[in-house]
């Protein structure tokens, strides 16, 4: 693998995570939209169209996680390869891991 692989490896990581991160927060978004929707009796019709945009934010974030699990797997065997030791991407792609956490 070139070091060109391995910032990709890292940019994928980092892109995933965003991802996750994003799902998260417009699921917050809709419960909270959600439930302004019925405290202000809303259209049954809107209440349920939203609780349909809910529903598949929700069926994403599983799919996010695996995919999120599987590069950051990747990208800490490729971490433990010596031939990019001293490099500024091993330096960027060993960054990345330690700030970002997988989640179980």
């Amino acid at each position: 693998m070139t070091l060109k692989e391995l910032k990709i490896k890292t940019n994928v990581v980092k892109r995933i995570y965003k991802e996750h991160i994003g799902y998260g927060k417009e699921a917050e978004y809709q419960q909270k939209r959600i439930d302004k929707l019925i405290e202000n009796n809303a259209d049954e019709a809107d209440v349920r169209k939203q609780k349909e945009v809910l529903d598949e934010t929700l069926q994403m974030i599983p799919d996010v996680k695996q995919r999120f699990a599987k590069a950051y797997k990747e990208l800490e065997d490729k971490v433990e390869d010596p031939q990019y030791e001293g490099s500024d991407e091993l330096e960027e792609a060993r960054k990345v891991l330690a700030e970002i956490a997988i989640e179980e």
